[in-house]
């Protein structure tokens, strides 16, 4: 391979890179029906050191504790337990797409109760169920927790959340979810934002791959695709062939607010029309600095006084003019524009929806 150099002493120019981003269409979209699924169980954590439940203030607790024992033939009923090792707990976990069983699954551990940490328990047997009430899962294991709690008579201290903890591998797949890929004769893709144009991208770069026009959009969100006969009962090959094809996604033109934090961000394509804007905020500084009063040397009756001195300052910003943003043809443009106001964020959130009022700004803006 030449050098960069010696192709430029020669004469020959690079290819010129394209001025968009292509993307794959395996980030753009996913296979409708390729999803994973959430799992919900509810479980006893034991072997805490004195931070579990107190069973008089959760009584779900004392109850759970009392049917296991039950079942392992201790019988508790009427008796007065004081444990403070144990703690009800509810387990969460995500099935994967296609997981078979004996798959390991890593499970979350969220303490219900008044337990103040759930370092160094362990969870108990745990079945895991769907949206269904059919069991997927079943847990167990020892609590890992990235957070802890230290106290003492006058002093506490915590860090993260020693409430939560996570078990890895902790859960073992007990039944499938049946979904026959390499049966289907139609294929549906989401795109994850949707869009027109990029959902009609995604179906002519396919059709282009493919030949003829077996995909087709149908909506801003989804792509139908007909499987063609060459690949009846292939699907793999095919969905692995589809993901690697770049196109170039569109985007509508959005400026995204968040007023909490001051954090704008506008798209590629924002737009604004010439206008002129002017800002001014009043401000008004109240400073104390109180003064201390003595006496005069040998005085009777005098006393030391502490004087109030409060200064006032109103800053209207009668220096501010208007300021004129050009109508600009990009991105860069528009926020050179913009900066040359010299105006912080908080300022700029409110000019950016004036200007949006005024109809002077072709963007959709959407406040979080």
């Amino acid at each position: 391979m030449r050098p960069l150099v010696g192709l430029l002493a020669l004469g020959l120019s690079l290819p010129a890179q394209p001025a968009f981003a292509l993307s794959r269409i395996k980030d753009l979209a996913s296979v409708e029906g390729v999803r994973s699924n959430q799992l919900l169980g509810y479980g006893i954590v034991v072997g805490l050191n004195g931070t579990g439940d107190t069973l008089n203030n959760t009584p779900f607790t004392k109850q759970s504790l009392q049917a296991m024992l039950e079942r392992l033939g201790v019988n508790t009923r009427g008796a007065n337990m004081r444990t403070a090792n144990v703690a009800a707990v509810m387990v969460t976990a995500n099935l994967p797409p296609f997981a078979t069983q004996g798959t390991r699954l890593d499970v979350t551990v969220s303490a219900m109760g008044d337990s103040k940490s759930l370092q160094g328990g362990t969870l108990l047997v745990t079945p895991l169920l769907g949206a269904d009430g059919e069991v997927y899962a079943v847990s167990q294991g020892p609590v890992a927790i990235s957070g802890f709690s230290a106290e003492g008579e006058a002093s506490k201290i915590t860090r993260g959340v020693p409430t939560v903890g996570r078990i890895a591998n902790g859960g073992v797949v007990e039944r499938e979810i049946d979904f026959a890929l390499n049966k289907l004769s139609t294929l549906r893709l989401s795109l994850r934002n949707p869009d027109l144009t990029t959902a009609r991208r995604v179906a002519a770069a396919i059709n282009d791959f493919i030949g003829g026009d077996s995909a087709e959009p149908t909506d801003p969100s989804t792509v139908v695709l007909q499987i063609p006969p060459r690949f009846k009962g292939n699907m793999i090959k095919l969905l692995t062939d589809i993901e690697q094809l770049r196109v170039e996604p569109d985007q509508g033109a959005r400026v995204v607010i968040d007023e909490r934090s001051g954090v704008i961000v506008m798209g590629k394509d924002v737009r604004v029309s010439t206008v002129a804007v002017a800002q001014g905020n009043l401000t008004v500084t109240i400073s104390e600095q109180p003064q201390v009063s003595q006496p005069e040397p040998f005085s009777r009756g005098g006393q030391t006084v502490v004087v109030p001195r409060t200064s006032v300052k109103v800053d209207t910003e009668g220096g501010n003019k208007l300021a004129l943003v050009k109508e600009s043809v990009t991105l860069a443009e528009l926020v050179d524009g913009l900066n040359a106001l010299g105006i912080g964020p908080r300022d700029l959130i409110s000019i950016l929806q004036a200007i949006k009022s005024a109809g002077a700004l072709q963007a959709e803006i959407e406040v979080m």
